[in-house]
């Protein structure tokens, strides 16, 4: 099984993540809201707690979790609509595993409804068996990464990220992880690394998940 990671590895919503959080935020507060694809970049990985107290670190608690479960909801029903940017050669190399009958799911630290956005506004959902967010499960992605390989049969797996959390992850569910070199972050002794999406399929083959 692979199971991808989602911002930073198949694709960069950062955009639109930003522009709904300042539409939300404003319509909430009242106040005008300023933030920028970079500042949603430097928190993918993140749970959503986590992104929540930097990027809303002027709210108290509980009011900013309150805030950040507004935005995450209007979130899903903007990036539904609008979606974001697919990585050049996505959607190809997953048809080209796919015809492989190579077994595919996202797992990633994001609200719950997040990859379902993701998958509606791309139109990706012939690609995947199966996904799981921390938001659903309120598990962190390790035991996600476990859940996913067990609701699926799965005797092994490895999993495709591109910042060090990912790594870690990877390490703790005890498998291995393939860094996209591309994405917003590095990686530190990947199984093999990814300079473009396109280059997944023979780094499967190397690592003996593709025939």
């Amino acid at each position: 099984m692979v199971i991808f990671d989602l911002d930073g590895t198949l694709w960069d919503s950062a955009e639109s993540v930003a522009e709904s959080w300042n539409i939300e935020i404003e319509r909430v507060t009242g106040s005008p809201s300023s933030l920028t694809a970079d500042d949603v970049r430097r928190n993918m990985g993140k749970t959503m707690n986590d992104i929540a107290d930097d990027l809303m670190g002027e709210y108290e608690l509980p009011f900013r979790y309150e805030l950040a479960r507004r935005c995450e909801v209007f979130e899903n029903a903007f990036i539904t609509e609008h979606g974001g940017e697919l990585f050049e050669g996505v959607r190809e190399t997953l048809q080209e595993m796919q015809d492989a009958g190579v077994q595919m799911a996202v797992v990633s630290n994001c609200q719950e409804g997040y990859i379902p956005a993701f998958i509606a506004s791309m139109d990706m959902g012939r690609y995947f068996v199966d996904y799981e967010e921390w938001g659903r499960s309120g598990l962190l992605k390790a035991d996600n990464i476990r859940l996913v390989m067990s609701r699926n049969g799965a005797d092994k797996a490895v999993y495709v990220g591109d910042i060090q959390k990912d790594a870690d992850a990877s390490a703790e569910a005890g498998v291995p992880c393939i860094w996209a070199a591309y994405g917003f972050g590095h990686i530190e002794e990947p199984a093999a690394v990814l300079r473009k999406f396109s280059d997944l399929p023979d780094a499967l083959r190397e690592l003996g998940f593709m025939d």
